[in-house]
């Protein structure tokens, strides 16, 4: 039986490997949805009529119109990496002007397994609103591989470098998160 995935991204470093990372799902047996946010989708551009030829599906980065048809097949799981400063505060603030965040917040709502792993900067992750908002996305279900357990934030104004990010133990984790 396939298993819906939705994997969202938030304009990050870690996206450019985001095809490696659908790759590596569907070979566990996931039907992968792609979304992202808009700084994202701006950072993609070029690839994703690639990426929605890998997945099958539609990337999506906007809310679709009122009425209009879903896409995408129901979730069986969410994993929101690299979730950014911006988009982790957000989520764990209700604030759902970004649709991946939107499906984020309704995933919780609808007891779907939710996994995300910021990848903020070392000063990001000293800002009292960051430590709140993780603890809150924790309080509600999420599963928030950050710090020890996850991902190590960098130096500030470091940047990141894709392929440092743990995305195996992210995909991990998604399969230990009641799926």
């Amino acid at each position: 039986m396939t298993r819906t995935l939705y994997l969202f991204c938030s304009a990050a470093p870690p996206v450019f490997d985001v095809a490696q990372v659908i790759e590596h799902a569907q070979a566990g047996g996931w039907d992968v949805c792609l979304g992202l946010t808009p700084a994202a989708a701006r950072w993609l551009e070029a690839g994703l009529d690639g990426l929605a030829v890998l997945t099958g599906h539609p990337v999506l980065w906007e809310y679709e119109r009122p009425g209009d048809p879903g896409v995408w097949p129901p979730a069986d799981a969410v994993l929101f990496a690299p979730a950014t400063f911006n988009s982790v505060n957000s989520w764990a603030l209700g604030l759902t002007s970004s649709f991946v965040v939107g499906v984020a917040a309704e995933a919780i709502g609808k007891r779907v397994p939710t996994v995300t792993m910021p990848c903020v900067n070392a000063a990001y992750a000293q800002h009292p609103q960051f430590q709140r908002s993780v603890e809150t996305l924790r309080a509600s279900g999420v599963t928030v591989l950050n710090g020890d357990e996850g991902y190590v934030p960098n130096g500030s104004g470091g940047g990141g470098r894709p392929g440092a990010f743990p995305w195996g133990l992210a995909l991990g984790a998604v399969e230990g998160a009641g799926t």
